[in-house]
């Protein structure tokens, strides 16, 4: 897979595409020339960059249903996006298309602190959401580091976690309730304010489809209490396969921390000169356990945790004195990525998900591919879950680093299904993964995810192109053996 380069504008397809929308949209709302929709060319995994046909900015779900409906009728193809934090080119645009900006749906519509839920619209920004529950004393739990930016509509279609899902979970275990519209303009009502909901588990389906299915105009997220008291420990170690098989003792111990994170000592030694959060420099890994609720249970949890650490090889271990602290100490994590983009002047965001067991192994293995591909990697990621993020350094401007940068990242992924993991734990699919996705799933799982997609967008018109490859790509990429002929869809667009 190489970057995307730019794909010539059909000048009259794209005065006949804004014409249409500004027919019910304000000439404000709808970009065409250059100098506006170059701003919309990526999203956060900027290595790949497609400038927009058109870019539409509507206010509300009216203006979203007319929009669908006249791209359907025309057969413009449609790109949504949220904040543009994602990191797997899940919203780049297409340069035949619409890119559909709902960053300007950003009402809190209803916080019910009864029932604990908040509705809101899928422009709200991930922390906008705990800030409006906190007079309730009640927070929304998915926290992805970008949380002061990223949208929810954005967590919804990337299923995003964040560095408290182990014990709170992700996105799909934090929604009650969607309201999506299909290419079409049909209004979708998927899921409950109840507790369940009858029939197949849209809900779930819906979640993490990347914006290939439906656009979502509105969610109801679960809403929880504060926990009275949080407390944080880093846990130093010499050596990685340790601090590996200490994140695999404590949950073997039955503790489920709310957060367990870890960074080798590349990852560290960026962060430290950053955010000052006291990090021990000589370290080969850090690990970040926090434990949170009444006193009582966070005293016994950060006792029991010391134990597990101590046995498992902990050179070092401080716990937090206090909130500053404690927040300083996740301020290095949460700053991981800016950090990493201080001392190189590209980097490369990977996203694989792995066995806990199997962490040693596997950040070995990225230790010799480094040599391999003559390129530096800080690791950082959600432990507790085995949620990898190696963060791959290089220079955008030298097209031979890039190539070599893609090659490393796609034999980190293929690590991780060796090892019995997945390509992703939270970034999703986009067009980073999409080769992959011939490694790990067969020809027949494949058919079954494009007759999904078939079955809510027949002329694949959403987001076409992205996360579930065509089985003529596969056999084109050489990892998946199955004729040509033998695929279902050929009206499919490919990427």
């Amino acid at each position: 897979m190489t970057a995307v380069t730019e794909t010539p504008v059909n000048l009259m397809r794209q005065r006949g595409a804004a014409a249409a929308l500004r027919a019910f949209l304000p000439e404000s709302s709808v970009l065409f020339e250059r100098e506006d929709v170059k701003p919309y060319e990526c999203d956060g995994l900027s290595a790949y960059r497609q400038v927009p046909m058109v870019v539409a900015l509507p206010e509300n779900e009216g203006e979203v249903q007319r929009i669908l409906k006249t791209c359907f009728t025309l057969r413009v193809p449609v790109v949504a996006r949220g904040a543009g934090t994602g990191l797997s080119g899940g919203a780049l645009p297409l340069g035949n298309g619409v890119l559909l900006s709902l960053a300007r749906m950003m009402r809190i519509l209803e916080i019910d602190p009864r029932a604990r839920t908040a509705r809101v619209q899928p422009g709200v920004r991930n922390l906008a959401i705990s800030e409006a529950a906190a007079p309730y004393g009640l927070y929304y739990a998915p926290d992805p580091s970008s949380q002061i930016a990223c949208t929810i509509g954005g967590n919804v279609a990337e299923n995003s976690g964040g560095v408290h899902c182990l014990k709170y979970g992700l996105t799909v275990h934090n929604i009650v309730k969607l309201r999506a519209l299909s290419i079409e303009g049909e209004v979708m009502e998927i899921g409950s304010d109840g507790l369940d909901a009858a029939g197949y588990d849209l809900l779930a389906l819906m979640t993490g489809s990347e914006g290939m299915l439906a656009v979502v105009t509105e969610v109801t997220v679960k809403l929880l209490p504060r926990p009275s008291r949080a407390q944080c420990m880093l846990a130093a170690f010499d050596d990685v396969t340790k601090a590996g098989q200490a994140v695999a003792n404590i949950i073997a111990a039955g503790i489920i921390p709310a957060g367990l994170e870890m960074m080798d000592k590349p990852a560290t030694r960026a962060v430290e000169p950053f955010v000052n959060a006291g990090y021990p420099l000589d370290a080969e890994a850090l690990l970040i356990c926090e434990a949170d609720g009444t006193d009582e249970e966070v005293e016994e949890e950060m006792r029991r945790m010391q134990e597990v650490m101590r046995a498992s090889g902990a050179t070092e271990m401080r716990v937090s004195r206090d909130e500053a602290e404690r927040l300083r100490f996740w301020a290095g994590r949460k700053a991981a990525f800016p950090a990493v983009g201080r001392i190189t002047p590209d980097y490369y965001c990977m996203d694989g998900t792995i066995p806990r067991r199997h962490v040693g192994e596997v950040l070995r293995g990225i230790a010799g591919m480094e040599k391999k591909y003559r390129l530096r990697c800080a690791n950082v990621f959600h432990a507790g879950d085995g949620n990898l993020h190696p963060l791959i350094m290089y220079d955008a401007n030298d097209s031979d680093q890039l190539q070599r940068t893609e090659a490393f990242g796609a034999e980190i992924l293929e690590l991780c299904i060796q090892v019995g993991g997945t390509i992703t734990g939270e970034h999703g699919v986009g067009v980073e993964k999409i080769n992959q996705m011939c490694v790990q799933f067969t020809a027949e799982e494949l058919e079954a995810l494009h007759r999904v997609k078939h079955a809510f967008d027949e002329h694949a018109l959403l987001n076409p192109g992205k996360a579930v490859p065509t089985l003529a790509r596969c056999a084109e990429f050489g990892r998946m053996h199955v004729h040509v002929g033998q695929e279902k869809f050929p009206d499919l667009p490919r990427f």
